[in-house]
């Protein structure tokens, strides 16, 4: 098998994995707070990426250095990040949290030009426009002449994630860490954060079965196998683009099993918001890739 073959396959696996986790975000969230959800899931995957450095032979490493950038890192990756998506996902519709999570690239190529010195395209500024007018569809749900929002906290919230999300990158641009190393190290500075923040907050509880395996499958897949699979994909391909495009295969994946899992009825207005999202984010690519 060709490295770009099994690299599309690395692809189409994480893409499938990160289709589930809007649903198992909304059956955990309802049993349990975002930041119990966030602790389970982040003990999950902690144990799992450290599982692979050991495997891996650079527990040495990730023992000895690094640990000023994770700091940082892990303050935002997980700790800020995934609260405030959880946030956003415990009151808005996870059709809605998952398409305005959607436009955290365009964030990045916005963010960039601050913080990296990097011009905006004509393309860069039409995507853009492209996209947010989606979000202002999903926001108003449809009446978009109306500037009271069904949820305004819930919309903040999950636009706030793709800054914290996209600051995260543009900051570990020079990252020299090995990403699972670094990974692991910021769920080991992360991770008792949040147990400190969950006693003095709701407490360890138990919910039921249900919401513990959603938990655990967060953990497992949004947060980690996902994570591995589309680093192996990006590190393997011969170019981006033949992976990137991959994840536009998501959302409508994603809203279907909402639908059939959770029972959420698709609005309108998510279908009409996520394809202006998607046609911004389709134009963003196509510049980068001519």
């Amino acid at each position: 098998m060709s490295q770009d073959r099994q690299a599309v396959l690395y692809g189409l696996g994480a893409v499938a994995l990160w289709s589930t986790v809007a649903t198992a975000f909304k059956v955990a969230l309802a049993w349990m707070s975002p930041l119990e959800l966030m602790w389970l899931a982040a003990l999950v995957s902690w144990a799992l990426m450290g599982a692979l450095v050991i495997k891996q032979g650079n527990i040495s490493t990730a023992l000895r250095s690094g640990w000023k950038t994770a700091s940082w890192a892990g303050l935002m990756n997980p700790v800020a990040y995934y609260l405030v998506l959880f946030a956003a996902y415990d009151r808005l519709p996870g059709q809605e949290a998952m398409a305005l999570n959607y436009t955290w690239a365009l964030a990045m190529a916005f963010l960039a030009v601050p913080m990296l010195g990097q011009r905006l395209t004509r393309m860069d500024i039409v995507a853009g426009l492209v996209a947010y007018a989606g979000v202002w569809v999903i926001a108003t749900r449809g009446a978009v002449f109306n500037v009271t929002f069904a949820d305004p906290l819930g919309v903040v919230l999950a636009l706030i994630s793709t800054l914290i999300w996209a600051l995260y990158w543009l900051l570990n641009a020079r990252d020299p860490r090995p990403l699972l190393v670094g990974q692991w190290q910021n769920f080991s500075v992360g991770l008792p954060v949040l147990t400190v923040l969950l006693l003095l907050g709701p407490g360890l509880q138990w919910h039921s079965w249900p919401a513990f395996g959603a938990g655990v499958y967060v953990g497992l897949f949004e947060m980690g196998i996902a994570f591995i699979l589309w680093q192996l994909a990006v590190h393997q391909v011969s170019r981006t683009a033949k992976v990137s495009n991959l994840i536009f295969l998501s959302p409508p994946v994603s809203l279907m099993l909402l639908f059939l899992v959770v029972g959420e009825p698709i609005l309108p207005s998510t279908m009409a918001g996520l394809i202006l999202i998607l046609l911004g984010l389709g134009l963003q690519n196509l510049r980068k890739n001519n």
